[in-house]
C-alpha cells in the first residue's frame, strides 16, 4: 500500500514568495587559522550552517539556481554555498582515502548526516590542478551531487588579458575538469578577483583551439543577496555574499540578519516546484519564461 503524497499548503498560508531574494554565499578557506578576510574556522562555519538550518534556508547549486527549477519543502528558502579557489582546506583525502577531517566536505557531509533534510551540496569553482591536484577531487565532487564551476585555468586577472587569452583560460579550465570528471557539466563560471575581461561576453561564451563555452551564469564577488531566480536575475553578474562575519562590510551574518528582519523581501517555497507562487503585486516582476507556471494570490 502507497501513502499519498500530501498536497503543498495553500501559498498565502506560508507567504509563499517565489520571486524574493537568495542569498549565494562565497568562501574561500575554511582553515583553525584564518588569513584572509574571507577565510573561516571549521568552528566557524559549522556555527553558518547551524544558523542557515536553524532560519529555514536549504541547499540548491549554482546550477540549480540559474535553472530556475528549485524543488524545496514548503516555506524554506534556497541558498547557495560556492567555494573559490580549489583549496586543500575545502576537500582533501587521508591516507585511507577518507575525506579529511575538517574540510569545508566534511562539514557539509557530517552537517546533512545530521539533518537528512538539508541536502549537503555546494558549487566549487575550481582552477586547474584543483585540491592541489589530487586526482580523487573532482570525481569525489560529482558522485557526492556538488557542482563544479570554471574559475579559469591560471586564476588571473582577466581584465588584463587580451581575448584570446580569455578564451584560452575559460577552455583549459572547462577541459581539466571535463577531463578529471567525465560526468561533469560545467554550468557557470566565477569571475577571478570578481574582474570582468575587457570584453565582458567572453565571460560567459567563447572558443579557443576548436572547444567551445558556453556559461548559464557569471558570479560576481558582491555584497547583496542575488534576486529570484524566476525574476529579474542577469546570468550575467550574480552577485554573491561575503562570508566573513565582521570582517568584511555587508558580509553573510549582516545580509542573514536584514532578511531575517525582512522576510517578505526573501525567496520562500511553496513546496510545488511545477509553479511558481507570489503575491499578486509582484507579478510583473515574473520572467517571461515562467509564465507558465504563474500562480499569483
Amino acid at each position: 500500500m502507497t501513502t499519498a503524497t500530501p498536497a503543498p499548503p495553500n501559498p498565502a498560508e506560508i507567504a509563499a514568495n517565489e520571486l524574493g531574494l537568495v542569498p549565494v554565499l562565497m568562501y574561500h578557506q575554511i582553515t583553525p587559522n584564518p588569513v584572509g578576510e574571507y577565510d573561516q574556522t571549521p568552528a566557524e562555519f559549522r556555527d553558518e550552517l547551524e544558523r542557515l538550518y536553524r532560519e529555514g534556508y536549504r541547499p540548491v547549486t549554482a546550477a540549480e539556481y540559474i535553472s530556475g527549477d528549485l524543488d524545496l519543502p514548503a516555506g524554506t528558502h534556497p541558498v547557495v554555498l560556492t567555494f573559490d579557489d580549489s583549496t586543500s582546506s575545502q576537500l582533501a583525502f587521508t591516507e585511507t582515502g577518507a575525506v579529511a577531517a575538517d574540510t569545508a566536505a566534511a562539514i557539509l557531509t557530517e552537517f546533512g548526516d545530521r539533518y537528512p533534510d538539508f541536502r549537503p551540496v555546494a558549487t566549487f569553482y575550481v582552477n586547474n590542478e584543483p585540491f592541489d591536484g589530487d586526482p580523487r577531487a573532482l570525481p569525489w565532487l560529482t558522485a557526492h551531487g556538488h557542482d563544479i564551476g570554471a574559475h579559469t585555468a591560471s586564476h588571473p586577472n582577466l581584465a588584463g588579458l587580451d581575448a584570446d587569452s580569455v578564451q584560452r583560460e575559460l577552455v583549459q579550465n572547462v577541459r581539466a575538469v571535463t577531463a578529471a570528471a567525465p560526468g561533469a557539466t560545467v554550468r557557470t563560471m566565477a569571475l577571478p578577483l570578481g574582474i570582468y575581461p575587457s570584453d565582458r561576453t567572453l565571460a560567459a561564451t567563447g572558443s579557443w583551439d576548436g572547444t567551445t563555452y558556453a556559461f548559464d551564469a557569471v558570479m560576481l564577488v558582491g555584497s547583496n543577496p542575488a534576486p529570484s531566480p524566476h525574476g529579474e536575475v542577469d546570468p550575467g553578474g550574480v552577485p554573491r555574499i561575503r562570508s566573513g562575519l565582521g570582517a568584511v562590510p555587508f558580509d553573510s551574518a549582516h545580509w542573514l540578519d536584514w532578511l531575517a528582519a525582512h522576510p517578505d523581501e526573501r525567496y520562500t517555497a511553496d513546496g510545488d516546484p511545477a509553479r511558481v507562487s507570489y503575491p499578486r503585486h509582484l507579478t510583473a516582476a515574473l520572467a517571461d519564461r515562467f509564465a507558465d507556471r504563474a500562480n499569483p494570490y
